[in-house]
């Protein structure tokens, strides 16, 4: 029989993480299944970016492992899609947007003459993120809500098996933001979504996970069936989260914090 941690898309086990001498993470340990779509939510500070760069293979753990698809992280970067908060730019390099999001192709002939692989991909991408049509006009001529959405299409590109999203709507307007999370829903059908969220009224149109990060980490299934339910508020601007077992809250809160790593005695959150 196959272990069940090696069929889901995303396992963490026991994980810690410090930045020198803080601990930003503690004791976190979840599994996602192929598929899904995670919400990641908590306080800011409280470890969601690092968990998604643990997640990426971008930062190593101090204790405990991550495993994508039953493989450590940096063995499986080409099945990864990632899209930061920012991203910087040389408002004067000439790239354009068809060529910006073949870059997520991870070609060398993206200056060269992109083949037409990569054309097709670049193209079938923008077109998902509602950017058809602007593929030979500048990256620097683009809003800043097109440009995050041909950040999007960037990490698209490359047809990943699992999408990592930093707060992916931050900089567009709400239809715009509507449209997207949708469009990472239907992604759902080819790829595992995990997306850091502020905005808990999409999320509940959409979620089948929710994830409360803050410096440990609380996995709830709010798909049908699930225990965790997410309300909408004041005509569906606000949200707020109910569980059927609310005291689960305050085990979290109150031990878990203070539970040392089973291989760091004297390894305890910082307050």
């Amino acid at each position: 029989m196959t272990d069940k941690k090696e069929q889901a898309a995303v396992s963490v086990e026991d994980v810690c993480f410090t930045y020198g001498e803080t601990e930003v993470l503690h004791n976190v340990s979840f599994s996602l299944p192929s598929h899904s779509l995670t919400a990641v939510i908590g306080p800011n500070g409280g470890g969601k970016t690092t968990l998604l760069r643990l997640l990426l293979g971008a930062l190593t753990p101090r204790y405990g492992q991550v495993r994508i698809f039953g493989e450590a992280p940096e063995r499986m970067r080409r099945r990864i899609g990632f899209v930061p908060q920012s991203v910087t730019y040389d408002p004067a390099f000439p790239v354009s947007v068809l060529e910006a999001a073949a870059l997520g192709r991870g070609s060398d002939r993206i200056f060269g003459g992109l083949s037409r692989e990569d054309r097709a991909a670049a193209a079938q991408a923008l077109e998902a993120v509602g950017l058809g049509g602007l593929g030979g006009r500048l990256f620097a001529e683009l809003s800043g809500g097109q440009r995050q959405r041909a950040v999007i299409a960037q990490a698209l590109c490359a047809h990943p098996d699992l999408l990592l999203l930093d707060e992916p709507t931050a900089n567009v307007d709400p239809q715009t933001e509507a449209e997207l999370y949708e469009l990472f829903a239907r992604l759902t059908e080819r790829a595992t979504v995990v997306l850091v969220s502020h905005n808990l009224s999409i999320v509940a149109a959409h979620a089948t996970h929710l994830l409360c990060v803050n410096r440990t980490a609380d996995l709830h299934c709010t798909a049908e069936g699930g225990e965790t339910h997410l309300e909408p508020l004041l005509g569906g601007s606000l949200a707020f989260v109910r569980n059927e077992n609310p005291a689960h809250l305050e085990h979290l809160l109150s031990r878990e914090l203070e539970t040392p790593h089973h291989a760091c005695p004297d390894c305890t959150a910082a307050r």
